[in-house]
């Protein structure tokens, strides 16, 4: 039996609960997930020329879909109690402008979806016991909590998924 397209589907809230997760980690995995199928299901034609397009002096479609990566990745780090790595401030640095080898959206579509298997994991393994724990956030140790770190983790996602939808439309309609 094949799965139905996401499409055809009611969105992921409305499909019931998740296994897995905890009832207070449900509306934030949920939530990851109907991210993940919006971007999958809106940019599977996107053109990789598009990617660095700055349509009207918006943040890029690749800027979102790095950063969206990027910032999943960051949060996880702070829930854990973890400095950013090296390699995290590389990736940071190559966020807004992007590497210097051409991308495609395929592959940018990957890392995100990975980082959100990477959350989704972090949601089901975090202890509702840790979730009101002091966590120090950036350079400046400014003050959340571990549920403020996955809220926000969250949150930031459907922003800016939210942005890249418009983004992408008004790039594409460009070409048109």
């Amino acid at each position: 039996m094949t799965t139905p397209p996401a499409s055809s589907l009611p969105e992921v809230w409305l499909r019931g609960p998740l296994s897995g997760f905890s009832p207070l980690m449900q509306p934030l995995a949920m939530a990851l997930l109907q991210a993940r199928e919006e971007l999958e299901a809106a940019l599977h034609d996107f053109p990789d020329e598009l990617l660095p397009v700055r349509t009207a002096g918006v943040a890029s479609v690749g800027f979102h879909l790095r950063h969206l990566a990027g910032v999943l990745d960051r949060m996880q780090s702070y829930a854990r109690q973890e400095a950013l790595s090296e390699a995290q401030f590389q990736f940071l640095a190559l966020e807004k402008e992007g590497p210097a080898t051409p991308e495609t959206v395929a592959n940018l579509l990957r890392q995100f979806s990975a980082q959100v298997e990477a959350m989704l994991t972090t949601l089901r393994t975090t202890p509702e016991a840790t979730l009101p724990e002091f966590r120090s956030v950036g350079r400046a140790g400014l003050p959340s909590t571990v549920m403020g770190l996955l809220v926000h983790a969250t949150e930031h996602t459907t922003r800016h998924v939210g942005q890249l939808l418009v983004t992408a439309r008004i790039a594409q309609a460009g070409l048109r």
